[in-house]
């Protein structure tokens, strides 16, 4: 069976994709705050208080 040829990556392209990631890990984080924010909003002010 034959192996599957692997593609190097450059440095600059290593440094795109991390970036991206961070970006991505960033985003989603974001995201979970927002939900968590609006949760907390929605079950109004006496959720806070216990």
């Amino acid at each position: 069976m034959e192996k599957p040829e692997l593609v190097t990556l450059t440095e600059r392209q290593k440094k795109a994709r991390r970036n991206r990631s961070i970006a991505i890990g960033l985003a989603l984080a974001a995201l979970v705050i927002i939900f968590y924010v609006a949760t907390l909003a929605k079950s109004g002010s006496g959720f806070i208080g216990q």
